[in-house]
């Protein structure tokens, strides 16, 4: 059973932010479903595109941490979704979960614009479209959307260990298989390449603190007093 009252200091956990006129939930709502809908059919074309050209090997394609990563946005951004057009309480878990698929996606943006936009591509160059939105576009509308969400969960700065999970696993599965048949989704984490395995470890290292410390700030705006009162001071709080 639970009762609406209002605390000057929340503890976190205490609540889920449930604030904000039912239309603008709905609005966050119809947006998240839409960009799954969008991620999903940038990923559709691709597949589809490079098949009719021959081009398209999918034990590579899938291995690309972009691409793992967009196929957990399509998931969390529908089930995200969904809560906020049903208005129900954003569990704490799924909170987690979108503070790790913005996380994810924040370093993809970054990563690809800064050390992976306009290398050479030795295959088939595609249809152009699906990299934006997956690069660029659903990245910047992912942070936006913690920023401005009208319900987010209150976090715990532990929770960071979950966000960190998926990465480490990723990484360890790709140097491994990198070292077994040859293959490494980018250029950066090849321990032939000029830098050995110097550069190698100084690129995980930089990209993993990269990862936290985006996780670390989005879990501090979640606890931030303004972030939580700043549509709605309603909360409902587990009787004691």
């Amino acid at each position: 059973m639970t009762t609406n009252v209002q605390r000057k200091f929340p503890r976190p956990r205490d609540f889920a932010f449930v604030g904000g006129p039912p239309k603008v939930l709905r609005l966050v709502g119809a947006l998240r479903l839409i960009a799954s809908a969008l991620v999903l059919a940038s990923i559709a074309t691709q597949v589809i595109d490079e098949s009719i050209h021959n081009d398209f090997v999918a034990v590579e394609y899938f291995s690309y941490f972009t691409i793992q990563s967009s196929l957990i946005n399509i998931v969390i951004l529908a089930l995200s979704g969904l809560v906020a057009v049903r208005r129900q309480v954003e569990p704490t878990l799924l909170g987690v979960l979108r503070a790790s698929v913005v996380s994810y996606a924040v370093v993809t943006a970054v990563v690809y614009n800064v050390l992976l936009r306009g290398l050479p591509d030795n295959g088939y160059v595609g249809i152009q479209w699906p990299n934006e939105v997956i690069h660029v576009w659903v990245p910047l509308f992912l942070l936006l959307d913690w920023l401005l969400s009208p319900s987010r969960p209150v976090l715990r700065m532990r929770d960071v260990r979950i966000v960190i999970i998926y990465p480490l696993v990723w990484l360890a599965f790709t140097i491994v298989r990198g070292l077994l048949d040859g293959w490494f989704p980018y250029p950066f984490l090849e321990p032939n390449g000029p830098d050995g395995w110097g550069g190698v470890l100084v690129y995980v290292l930089g990209i993993a603190a990269f990862i936290i410390a985006i996780a670390v700030g989005l879990i501090a705006i979640s606890r931030a007093r303004w972030a939580r009162w700043a549509i709605s001071d309603r909360v409902t709080v587990p009787r004691q």
